[in-house]
C-alpha cells in the first residue's frame, strides 16, 4: 500500500483527500514507477472539477491527482520498449493514474529516459511546461529577431515558452501580475504588468508595427485583447482556451510522445529550457502546493517531492 492524494468525487478543493492504494498494476503499454517528483499543473484541478473529460482512463473514484512524474520503473506492462527495470524516467500519465502518489502507472510511449545530469526535479517539469514551449514556438517558427508577445509569462509553461524564446534569440515582451515580474525579467523579458498598466497600449508602444507572433496562456477577455497586436491574426497561439480559431489564431498543437520529450531534457541539458522552479512542496503537503496554482498566486512551476 501506498500514500497518494486525490478526489472522491468531482468538485472544488473539499473533494481532495489522501488515501492509501495498493501499487497499480501497469496494462498494456504501462510503466509502474515508483514517483520520485511529481509536476503541478492547473490542469490538475480543471480535470478533479470535471471539466476536462478522456484523461480519467475510465478509473473508478477515489482518484489520484496529477498529469507528469520522474521517478524509477518498477515493473513493466506488456509491448513496453525501450524502457526497462531500475531506468530512471519521466513522463505523463495519460491513463489516469495520476502522479500525486508514491507508486503510479505511465503511458509507456509518452515517458522517456532521464538523461544523465538532469535532476528528477527538472525532469518532472518538463511534460508539460518543457514541451508545451517547444511545440508553440515550434508551431510559429519565428526567426531570430521577430518579437513575441507571451500572454500570461508568470506561470510554469509561460516562463517556459520565455526562457526557449529568448534561447532562440528573440525578442520577448510578456505580460502578468506585479508578482511575476522579477522572475520574467530574470530571464530576459520585457515585462508589462497588467494590473498597472493597459496592456495594449504599452504593448504597441514598444512595438509598434505589432508582434510577429503571440503566445497566450491566459485566454478569455485577455486573449481578446492582445491577439489584434498581432501582424498576422494566424500567428496567434493559444495554450488553454480554443476560441482563439474565432480570432483567425491557433490552438497549440501538442505532441507528447517521447521524442518530444528526449527533445525537451536536452534543451534543459543546454540550458535553454531551465524550469524556474519556484516551490518544492512534499507529499503531505499537496494540498498547499495545488492551491497556489488553482488560485494564481504562484510565479514559475510548483513541484511535489515524494520520494
Amino acid at each position: 500500500m501506498g500514500q497518494a492524494w486525490g478526489f472522491g468525487r468531482y468538485g472544488g478543493p473539499e473533494v481532495q483527500e489522501f488515501f492509501d492504494r495498493p501499487d497499480p498494476v501497469p496494462g498494456r503499454g504501462e510503466v509502474l514507477i515508483r514517483v520520485d517528483v511529481a509536476g503541478v499543473n492547473p490542469l490538475d484541478h480543471l480535470l478533479r472539477s470535471g471539466v476536462v473529460d478522456g484523461l480519467d482512463g475510465g478509473r473508478p473514484f477515489p482518484r489520484v491527482l496529477g498529469m507528469e512524474a520522474a521517478g524509477t520503473v518498477l515493473a513493466l506492462g506488456e509491448d513496453v520498449n525501450g524502457l526497462q527495470l531500475g531506468d530512471a524516467v519521466f513522463g505523463f500519465a495519460l491513463t489516469g493514474g495520476g502522479t500525486y502518489a508514491e507508486t503510479t502507472v505511465l503511458s509507456a510511449p509518452n515517458t522517456a529516459r532521464i538523461p544523465e545530469g538532469l535532476s528528477a526535479t527538472v525532469a518532472a517539469t518538463l511534460p508539460v511546461a518543457g514541451t508545451t514551449a517547444v511545440d508553440v514556438l515550434d508551431q510559429l517558427g519565428l526567426p531570430a529577431g521577430a518579437t513575441v508577445l507571451v500572454n500570461g509569462v508568470g506561470g510554469g509553461v509561460g516562463l517556459a515558452v520565455a526562457r526557449l524564446a529568448v534561447g532562440r534569440e528573440l525578442r520577448v515582451i510578456g505580460t502578468g501580475s506585479t508578482g511575476k515580474r522579477e522572475h520574467a525579467e530574470a530571464i530576459g523579458v520585457r515585462f508589462i504588468d497588467y494590473t498597472a498598466e493597459d496592456v495594449a497600449a504599452a504593448a504597441r508602444e514598444l512595438v509598434p508595427d505589432g508582434f510577429d507572433g503571440i503566445v497566450d496562456l491566459a485566454g478569455g477577455t485577455s486573449l481578446r485583447r492582445v491577439a489584434p497586436l498581432a501582424q498576422d491574426p494566424r500567428d496567434v497561439i493559444a495554450v488553454g482556451d480554443m476560441s482563439v480559431t474565432d480570432l483567425g489564431g491557433r490552438f497549440v498543437e501538442r505532441r507528447v510522445d517521447r521524442e518530444n520529450l528526449e527533445r525537451s531534457a536536452r534543451l534543459a541539458l543546454e540550458g535553454l529550457l531551465a524550469p524556474v522552479i519556484t516551490a518544492v512542496h512534499p507529499l503531505s503537503d499537496a494540498p498547499a502546493a495545488l492551491a497556489t496554482v488553482e488560485n494564481g498566486h504562484t510565479s514559475g512551476k510548483v513541484v511535489i517531492k515524494v520520494a
